[in-house]
């Protein structure tokens, strides 16, 4: 079937819903289309982790004409127990910079702030 991601097996270390997140982050106005593809899911899937984030507070959006923007809550605290005080920013930040580490040329972490 044409546009469906190929299953992935196996666990991850990131919920589909931190994957999510962070396309948003790095693009508040990309389409569902396009992260479902950047995070290897379905529309549907993407649509209802959407709405989960956004019934919990997480994510809110405005429509612009046809083209949803969304907003992050970056002082909203993790859910589970063990992220404790931790901060979508903060968990949103170390996934930025473990992409631009990912992205350099040399593949080299760059140094600790």
């Amino acid at each position: 079937m044409d546009g469906v991601p190929e299953p992935h097996t196996g666990w991850t270390f990131l919920t589909n819903h931190a994957r999510v997140l962070a396309v948003i982050a790095d693009n508040p106005s990309a389409r569902i289309r396009d992260i479902a593809a950047h995070c290897r899911l379905t529309e549907r899937a993407v649509q209802k982790i959407i709405s989960d984030l956004e019934q919990d507070g997480y994510l809110s959006h405005v429509r612009e004409g046809r083209t949803n923007t969304y907003r992050i809550e970056p002082g909203k605290v993790l859910r589970h127990p063990a992220e404790a005080g931790l901060s979508v920013a903060s968990l949103l930040s170390l996934l930025a910079r473990a992409e631009a580490d990912r992205s350099r040329p040399d593949n080299r972490p760059h140094a600790p702030a």
